[in-house]
């Protein structure tokens, strides 16, 4: 990939992960996850998520995506306010992994 692929790339999964934090930090907090509210100050000032935020991230990503190849019958259904597709949860754990994250 030219690295102007690569920058375009970046600034796709930042949007994604601009996307989706918020609504992960959301659901987190309702469930009283003692990590939301360190990591809603974080990222709300800086950015950035702690290691321990960074991996319940990744596997909320990964347990919510809802834009899979099946149907109705056969499920997921989506219960979240936001559709989370396979591309996103790419997106959202390749953009941890280059803020130095081990997922």
């Amino acid at each position: 990939m030219s690295e102007s692929g690569e920058e375009s790339s970046a600034l796709s999964d930042e949007q994604v992960v601009e996307r989706l934090v918020p609504v992960w930090l959301r659901e987190a907090r309702v469930h009283g996850s003692p990590t939301a509210e360190e990591a809603g100050k974080d990222w709300e000032h800086h950015r950035r998520l702690s290691g321990e935020a960074a991996r319940e991230l990744a596997d909320w990503v990964t347990a919510r995506v809802t834009d899979t190849a099946f149907n109705e019958d056969e499920g997921p259904t989506q219960t979240g306010p936001t559709r989370i597709s396979v591309s996103d949860k790419s997106a959202v754990h390749r953009w941890l992994t280059a803020q130095g994250h081990r997922l």
